[in-house]
C-alpha cells in the first residue's frame, strides 16, 4: 500500500554571482569605496544577488530541483553568472 506524500513548505536561498571570468564593475566600485573608508584588509569584492523563496514540494529533493530549474530559466544568466541553491529553515537536509 503506497501513501502519497503531502506537499511540504520549503524555504530556499539562491545566491547568484558573476562568473570569475566576467568583469564585476559593481564589486570593484564597492571594493574601492571600502578601501577609502579605511577597510584596507579587504582584498576583493564580488557583487551578486540573493533570492529567498518559499515553495511547496513533495520533498527536499523536489524542492531543490524546482529552484534549480527556476535559476536556469529566470533567476540567473547562465552565460555570465553562477548560482547556488540552499534549502534553509529546517527544510529538508540543508544541502546546496
Amino acid at each position: 500500500m503506497s501513501r502519497s506524500k503531502t506537499p511540504s513548505t520549503f524555504h530556499a536561498r539562491v545566491t547568484v554571482m558573476p562568473r570569475r571570468a566576467v568583469l564585476d564593475p559593481q564589486g570593484r566600485a564597492i571594493h574601492q569605496a571600502l578601501k577609502r573608508l579605511g577597510f584596507k584588509q579587504v582584498e576583493e569584492v564580488r557583487a551578486g544577488k540573493s533570492f529567498d523563496l518559499t515553495l511547496t514540494a513533495a520533498g527536499a529533493e523536489a524542492a531543490a530541483a524546482a529552484v534549480e530549474e527556476m535559476c536556469r530559466r529566470l533567476l540567473a544568466n547562465p552565460v555570465i553568472e553562477d548560482f547556488a541553491v540552499e534549502l534553509v529553515d529546517g527544510a529538508g537536509d540543508g544541502r546546496s
